[in-house]
């Protein structure tokens, strides 16, 4: 049996990877570089002895889910567990963005993870445990301007994981979604986050390796929605309890 990881080539994905191998679970890494992918593979299948297959694609591309099931089923691999991690965000204006911009990254953010849940979703019923993980982000508790686009494909994120867990309960296939918030990675540099809210995160940044183990720990456990971190469980609840013209002016000054 395999654990599929998308986004595997770094950050929470990677580390993903490397909490299921411990586990013994065989692998399939999915990311862009095949270069890192293949760095990723050969440091896991040497140190924790399992196989490790990777694929290299471009997964914010129209249909992407069908061509990573059409591979997977012709090398007649048997996936298991579905991590949906690949996702990034973009900082600034709505209008600083092209169309085709905002379009990536609602398709990988969303699309993608949904088409990917779809097409796994039959083989995943046929194990005789089926776990999919859906990693979305503690942005998804409010709307967030200079974000506004990122911050709502994890709003989508996390209901299409709890409305899916719902639909599912009597198969046997568990749902979690887990809601990161700010996480030693690669993400501010992509996004091109402002200082600002950089220092900010410092205060209460996690590593991936804390996030990845409370995550996978999370899904095994059956979990419908996790939040890693204190400090993050706090935001979101005062988010939801505070008016959301506060929360929103708070965010914007943080971002802008």
């Amino acid at each position: 049996m395999y654990a599929l990881i998308t986004g595997a080539s770094k950050g929470i994905g990677k580390e993903i990877a490397i909490e299921l191998a411990k586990k013994q679970f065989n692998l399939i890494l999915i990311a862009r570089s095949a270069s890192q992918l293949e760095e990723v593979a050969n440091e896991i299948q040497s140190k924790y002895s399992v196989k490790v297959q990777f694929l290299a694609a471009d997964l914010s591309a129209p249909d992407a889910a069908r061509g990573v099931f059409k591979w997977v089923e012709q090398n007649g691999y048997k996936v298991s567990v579905l991590v949906n991690n690949a996702g990034y965000g973009a900082a600034g204006n709505f209008d600083k963005f092209t169309i085709e911009q905002n379009r990536d990254m609602m398709n990988l953010n969303m699309i993608t993870l949904t088409e990917m849940c779809q097409v796994f979703l039959p083989m995943l019923k046929n194990q005789s445990q089926g776990y999919i993980l859906n990693i979305a982000s503690s942005t998804a508790y409010q709307a967030l301007p200079q974000m506004a686009v990122y911050a709502a494909t994890k709003i989508f994120v996390l209901n299409f994981s709890r409305a899916l867990k719902f639909e599912l309960k009597d198969s046997p296939v568990s749902v979690t979604c887990v809601c990161p918030g700010a996480t030693d990675t690669n993400f501010n540099d992509r996004a091109d986050i402002p200082a600002k809210a950089r220092e900010a995160a410092e205060k209460v940044v996690m590593t991936p390796q804390e996030v990845a183990k409370i995550s996978v720990d999370a899904m095994f456990a059956s979990k419908t929605e996790v939040i890693p971190g204190f400090i993050n469980k706090l935001g979101a609840f005062l988010a939801w309890l505070a008016p959301k013209s506060i929360t929103e002016k708070v965010a914007a000054g943080i971002y802008q």
